[in-house]
């Protein structure tokens, strides 16, 4: 017959065993190692995730609004309007903008529907009026056209200028359709080179 080992307490260096203050202390002291460990680990962790989760998200919003092609309702940024020299009326409605740009010519495409006080204000801006308008002059290239997917073969009568300035200033191609008086529609095209 074997005799079975029974396990003891631990003891203190005497042989005793430690009194229960003494593993208490030891029980919060691996507790508080243990809490200090998690902390150093999950903390940035937690960081890295929600960093990389709104990284993620940001990148889809940029992504949706540069890969968008054609107009996009709503006005441009303020930034674009004093870059481009496009000074849109405060009665503008129905705006549309699109930008592109590339290391030969930044372009910003506009249209806006205002009254006639609104279309002096825009062209007053440009430093001209609407005696400057030219019956039948569609200004906007069809290169520009096609980006920006107007067509100018409605009712009209369709009126156009050019506005060229020296660079790095912008030159505004601009078509304005009167088929609805007292209403006109603008189209402009403004482009510079860096």
């Amino acid at each position: 017959m074997t005799a079975t080992s029974i396990p003891r307490p631990a003891s203190t260096a005497d042989g005793s065993s430690p009194p229960p203050e003494d593993r208490r202390h030891m029980i919060r002291r691996r507790a508080l190692t243990l809490l200090i460990i998690v902390l150093l680990i999950g903390v940035p962790a937690g960081y890295l995730m929600i960093s990389a989760d709104q990284s993620r998200n940001s990148g889809k919003d940029k992504e949706a609004k540069y890969s968008a092609t054609g107009l996009s309702w709503g006005w441009p940024s303020r930034v674009q309007r004093r870059l481009y020299q496009v000074t849109i009326p405060m009665d503008g409605r129905l705006v549309a903008s699109y930008e592109t740009n590339n290391w030969k010519t930044s372009r910003l495409y506009v249209q806006f529907r205002t009254s006639e006080d609104g279309l002096s204000e825009f062209l007053g801006g440009l430093d001209t009026t609407s005696a400057a308008l030219k019956k039948g002059d569609i200004a906007i290239g069809t290169r520009d056209r096609d980006i920006a997917d107007w067509t100018f073969t409605g009712p009209g009568p369709w009126f156009g200028l050019t506005h060229r300035q020296k660079n790095p200033a912008p030159t505004l191609d601009v078509v304005v359709n009167r088929a609805e008086p007292g209403r006109p529609m603008v189209y402009v095209v403004s482009r510079t080179v860096p």
